[in-house]
């Protein structure tokens, strides 16, 4: 369903290292090699499975060892006995194979172009147009490695950057439309436009929201994108340091 880049690069993170199922649909896997800034990953996938990944110091923290009897729920508990807390989730969503298929033979709208460094005044505007919370949760960026604009008349209303994500041939894309311009379909020409860019580079399009923010995911749902699963992180050390 989806391209193998995606699920590789997932299964790298939660099928590597000592792996083991736990009950009710829980696995964890212990991960010798982990970033240290990435402690503890959990994803949770829309039949409701969950796989968790953990650094060996995060699995001393939390007294587990390889066979450890756990289900999520016990998971979680032994995370807040810890002190170990995780960051709001983020709902993930790629392009299966079909609809990358369709995406890929799509043509972009007159009104939406690429973004270049010709165009610092237009996109300097545009942010200081931006509510200060939405262009944080957004980050759009001029200077990421893809950029793209939604325009009315010569106004530029919509952006949707794209970086490289976790060293990974995913490509990371945020997307921010002016308040007064919203629901207008602006959102998904341009991250269709920009997810195009990213297939025709080899890349794989990520879109990612908070769960609660119910535009964003309509955005994605309409761009074409399919729900993944929800994603979470513990950056933490076991000290609280």
């Amino acid at each position: 369903m989806f391209s193998p880049t995606i699920t590789t690069f997932w299964d790298a993170t939660f099928a590597t290292g000592d792996t083991w199922d736990g009950a009710e649909g829980f696995t964890l896997a212990i991960h010798p090699d982990r970033d240290p800034l990435r402690l503890v990953e959990v994803l949770t996938y829309p039949d409701g499975t969950v796989a968790a990944a953990v650094s060996p110091a995060a699995a001393a923290a939390l007294g587990i060892s390889a066979g450890t009897s756990l289900d999520a729920v016990s998971f979680r508990e032994r995370l807040s006995s810890a002190g170990l807390v995780l960051h709001d989730p983020d709902c993930l969503f790629y392009v299966t194979d079909e609809a990358a298929s369709v995406l890929s033979r799509g043509t972009t709208p007159d009104h939406v172009r690429q973004l270049t460094s010709a165009d610092a005044a237009l996109f300097s505007r545009f942010q200081s147009n931006a509510p200060a919370d939405d262009l944080e949760e957004a980050y759009v960026e001029l200077d990421h490695w893809s950029v793209v604009g939604g325009f009315v008349d010569d106004e530029l209303a919509c952006v949707a950057s794209a970086y490289p994500w976790r060293g990974a041939a995913l490509a990371d894309i945020g997307v921010l439309t002016l308040p007064g311009f919203r629901g207008r379909g602006l959102a998904r020409d341009v991250v269709r436009s920009i997810g195009c860019t990213a297939l025709a580079q080899g890349l794989s399009p990520q879109y990612r929201c908070q769960p609660a923010n119910t535009g964003s995911r309509a955005v994605a749902a309409a761009a074409g994108f399919t729900y993944f699963g929800q994603w979470e992180l513990v950056v933490d050390t076991p000290s609280g340091d």
